[in-house]
C-alpha cells in the first residue's frame, strides 16, 4: 500500500508534484501481543481515525468543487479528466497526474507556502496543509495507510493520545519541510502518518520488557520505516516532511504510549508480604523526560528559525541529500 506526499512546484508551467510511497500499514500488525491483559484502558473503539478519513475525503471534494476545472482550465494544458463529473472533474493529466485540483486551488485552500507563512503571517497553513491532497491517488494511498496504521493504535491507546500524535507529528513534518523547501506548495498527511510509525517504534522500545518475540517485531518495524524513508530519496518526494513527522512521533511515543510493566495488573492478587512493583520502570521515565525536553527544544528552535526566515540549507549544506539524491537517471530540483 502506498502513501504519497505531494509537493507542488509553484511554477505553473512546470507543474511538478512530489510523491511518497509509504508501506507503513504493516507496522502494527507485526507487533507482538501483550503477555497480559491491558490494565491501562486497552480495548477502545476506534472512531477518531475513521472521522479523520471522512474529513480528508470531504475536504478533497470541497477542493474539487472550488477548483471547477471546466471553467478554469487553460486550453493548452489539455482537457479536464472525467468531464462527466462536471465541476468536480480533474485537471488535465499533464498538469496533475494524480487526478486532482490545480496548484492554485491548493494554495488558495491552505497549502503550505513558505512565503505566505513567513511573510504573509499565515502560520495556520502549517496545519491546514495536512488535510489537503493533490489528487485521488494521493488521497487513497494516505487514507489506506491511515486506516491500517491508525485504527489498531487507537484501539490500543485511545483517541486522545493517537489523535495528539497524528496532529503534532503532521505539524512537526510541515515545520521541517518548510525550513528546507521554500519554493513549493506542500499538501498531504505523510508527516502525520510517519509520526504514527515513529510512535510505534518508540512504544516498542519503551515497553520492551512486556513483549515477546520483540527482536522480530523490531526488525520488521525498522524494515518498513527504512524502506519508506529510502523512497523519499527519489526525485519529487518531500522526505523532510517524512523525517520531521517521524522524529516528532518517535519522541511523542516515549511520552504518551507508556504501558505499565509486567505484573502491575496482578498486584492486588499478591500476598501481603510481597512488595508491589512500581507502575513503570525507571528507564521509561528517563525516556519520557529526555523526549519531552528534545521535543520542546526542537519545536522552539524550528519555529524561531522559520519565522525569522532562516534557510536551513545554509546551516546544513548536505541535508538536501536527505530528500533527493541526484543520479545519472534524474536531477533534483
Amino acid at each position: 500500500m502506498a502513501d504519497l506526499e505531494s509537493r507542488e512546484a509553484k511554477n505553473r508551467a512546470n507543474n511538478g508534484y512530489y510523491y511518497n510511497n509509504n508501506n507503513g500499514s504493516g507496522g502494527v500488525a507485526y507487533r507482538d501481543h501483550h503477555r497480559r491483559h491491558e490494565s491501562d484502558g486497552g480495548g477502545w473503539t476506534s472512531w477518531l481515525i475513521p472521522a479523520f478519513v471522512v474529513a480528508n475525503v470531504a475536504v478533497f471534494v470541497v477542493a474539487m468543487y472550488v477548483n471547477n476545472c471546466p471553467r478554469n482550465v487553460v486550453a493548452y494544458h489539455g482537457k479536464c479528466v472525467a468531464r462527466f463529473l462536471g465541476r468536480l472533474s480533474f485537471q488535465p493529466l499533464r498538469e496533475n497526474p494524480l487526478l486532482g485540483p490545480s496548484s492554485s486551488t491548493l494554495e488558495k485552500l491552505g497549502g503550505l507556502s513558505w512565503v505566505k507563512v513567513v511573510h504573509g503571517n499565515q502560520g495556520w497553513r502549517l496545519l491546514t496543509c495536512i488535510w489537503l491532497h493533490a489528487g485521488v491517488i494521493h488521497l487513497l494511498a494516505n487514507m489506506l495507510s491511515l486506516v491500517f496504521i491508525g485504527i489498531r493504535l487507537e484501539q490500543q491507546f485511545g483517541f486522545v493520545r493517537i489523535g495528539a500524535i497524528y496532529l503534532i507529528s503532521g505539524f512537526g513534518g510541515t515545520v521541517l519541510s518548510t525550513l528546507f523547501l521554500r519554493t513549493s506548495i506542500s499538501v498531504g498527511a505523510s508527516g502525520a502518518l510517519f509520526g504514527l510509525l515513529g510512535a510505534m517504534l518508540s512504544e516498542l522500545i519503551t515497553n520492551w520488557t512486556i513483549y515477546t518475540n520483540k527482536a522480530a517485531a523490531m526488525f520488521t518495524l525498522l524494515f518498513v520505516i527504512v524502506i519508506n524513508l529510502a523512497v523519499g530519496l527519489l526525485p519529487h518526494v518531500d522526505n523532510f516532511a517524512h523525517i520531521g513527522g517521524f522524529l516528532t512521533g518517535f519522541l511523542l511515543g516515549f511520552i504518551l504510549l507508556l504501558r505499565p510493566q509486567f505484573g502491575w495488573a496482578e498486584r492486588r492478587d499478591l500476598p501481603a508480604n510481597v512488595r508491589v512493583k512500581s507502575r513503570h520502570k525507571a528507564y521509561q521515565y528517563i525516556f519520557l523526560l529526555v523526549s519531552l525536553a528534545l521535543l520542546v527544544a526542537g519545536f522552539a528552535v524550528g519555529l524561531v528559525m522559520l519565522f525569522r526566515g532562516v534557510n536551513a540549507n545554509d546551516k546544513c549544506r548536505w541535508c538536501h541529500y536527505l530528500s533527493c539524491v541526484p543520479t545519472s537517471k534524474w536531477q533534483c530540483d
